[in-house]
């Protein structure tokens, strides 16, 4: 079999294994205040955390978060889209820093390297601290690696999938939102073959992708065809998804879509940045992902052709009604680790830096930025205007992959008027919670998935890509399900059997 894609895939996974270094120093204690005690210096903390924006956070910004936080921050801001590869270099390279956020989706990659006391049991001390013993034990728990706590959890909505789609194209070619699987093929056909620009040239396609099965199309695609989150449990037995009717089905629209062109034709080397790229430049007229970036992608198009108008769907009915896949309640941890913070003390400034930045006047310096420069204040109530919108993308909102349990935390000063975009996107988030597809395995274990999953996802994801450009058939496809199989996939399939029946039992 063709391993056109191998290559990336082992880079971004391989070092996993060798996780066994970084973390933070860090401040202080009094509420509203910077946490450094009499006679100490201020601690220096560095971070390793990705970032979903075009640039870093503003030096003033930055410069308040130390003023009030009393630290010294040194962040390594890393694009989401290539973060697990360049976390998995400065493994490799020991280069990481004192605390490094890791993806909710790589976790079980990391659990071995925990249960090996590579990084700190936080739970025992939350206690101690005003904030984090407010964070919600749910939560905690889902995160929990067999019944410990290691770390802290940004927080995020069950599923924020959708459709993000040009309006003006639509209104062009006089089309209505597509609500099946059958109207979206159709409105990216007429977005690829009949002028939605109106230029006179046929120079746009329907769908713009990423290299990535996970946040680019084929999942919430996917979803939308009935596929399981990863895994389905009927009859006491865990099926993989890809193995499912409903994962083929996807894999023939895909492939659909990039025989007809429809698609960029080098979607499955395409960098999240690029995709980006060519949304907001007019290329493409569908965008399938996380419906909050469309404020973003929106002012940026906007900026090249002021014409350019967006919109968002939610619902597309599939065969089995409307599904979404969904993610736990936390979509990361800041982790801990034992070798860069070697006292019960260094820890807990650790921990105290964090819980001083869910304090009012930093968490809304985060969240917000600066009162009167990118937001208003109205009875106690947040305003965000249209017009700073594009100035909080380039200045302030960087910061939230930073923030601690931001939904949960009361301190946060309530939004009385959002973005027109922004909003809508909040409010189909919170409709997608009436039809999430969750994953049945998040709260087993796997000896086997933990140590096997990286080579083991490999072949999977090689498979999916090379059937979908038309580089193996059916049976090609089947054979690589086969080969993950004796590879250690029964062995996985057994042991979450297991799993769930002593779950059951405990209850």
């Amino acid at each position: 079999m063709s391993r056109v894609f191998a290559g990336r895939t082992v880079r971004r996974y391989c070092c996993w294994v060798l996780l066994l270094s970084f973390i933070l120093l860090s401040a202080c204690s009094d509420n509203e205040s910077p946490r450094t005690g009499p006679g100490e210096t201020a601690p220096f903390i560095s971070i390793l955390a990705p970032l979903h924006f075009p640039q870093q956070p503003s030096k003033d910004i930055m410069a308040e978060l130390e003023k009030l936080t009393g630290a010294k921050l040194d962040i390594t801001w890393v694009p989401e889209g290539v973060y697990t590869d360049k976390m998995n270099t400065a493994l490799t390279t020991n280069s990481l820093g004192k605390v490094t956020f890791v993806k909710f989706t790589d976790y079980n990659l990391l659990k071995s390297a925990i249960r090996s006391e590579a990084f700190w049991e936080i739970g025992p001390y939350l206690q101690e601290f005003p904030n984090l013993k407010q964070l919600d034990p749910a939560i905690l728990n889902q995160a929990a690696v067999d019944g410990k706590i290691y770390g802290l959890y940004t927080e995020r909505p069950s599923s924020r999938q959708g459709i993000i789609i040009r309006q003006d194209w639509l209104d062009h070619l006089q089309l209505s939102k597509p609500q099946t699987l059958d109207e979206l093929y159709e409105v990216m056909k007429q977005f690829t073959y009949n002028d939605p620009d109106g230029n006179g040239k046929q120079d746009t396609i329907g769908l713009v992708d990423r290299n990535d099965l996970v946040y680019g199309v084929f999942k919430t695609l996917s979803s939308y065809f009935g596929t399981p989150n990863n895994w389905k449990l009927e009859n006491h037995q865990f099926i993989p998804e890809f193995v499912t009717p409903e994962y083929m089905n996807t894999m023939n629209f895909m492939r659909k879509l990039y025989n007809e062109k429809m698609i960029n034709q080098d979607f499955a080397l395409t960098s999240k940045e690029v995709q980006r790229d060519k949304f907001i430049r007019g290329t493409a007229g569908v965008f399938i992902g996380s419906m909050t970036d469309v404020q973003r992608l929106s002012s940026e198009a906007k900026a090249i052709n002021p014409a350019a108008e967006f919109t968002l769907i939610n619902r597309i009915k599939g065969p089995n009604g409307y599904k979404v896949w969904s993610i736990p309640n936390y979509n990361g941890l800041y982790l801990f680790s034992k070798k860069a913070i070697a006292t019960e003390q260094e820890l807990k400034q650790v921990l105290g830096f964090f819980d001083r930045t869910m304090d009012r006047d930093v968490a809304n310096l985060m969240k917000y930025g600066f009162e009167g420069r990118h937001y208003k204040l109205e009875g106690g109530k947040v305003i965000l205007p249209e017009e700073t919108s594009q100035l909080r993308v380039n200045e302030v909102n960087p910061l939230y992959s930073l923030m601690i349990a931001d939904f949960g935390n009361k301190n946060i000063m309530e939004v009385e008027k959002k973005e027109q975009l922004t909003a809508l996107a909040d409010q189909l988030s919170k409709d997608n919670e009436q039809f999430l597809v969750d994953d049945p395995t998040l709260r087993l274990s796997s000896p086997t998935y933990d140590e096997k999953n990286v080579e083991l996802s490999t072949i999977i994801v090689d498979a999916t890509y090379n059937y979908i450009i038309g580089n193996i058939t059916v049976e090609e496809f089947n054979e690589q399900v086969e080969k993950w199989r004796t590879s250690g996939g029964n062995l996985i399939i057994q042991e979450y059997t297991v799993a769930e029946a002593r779950a059951e039992a405990g209850k």
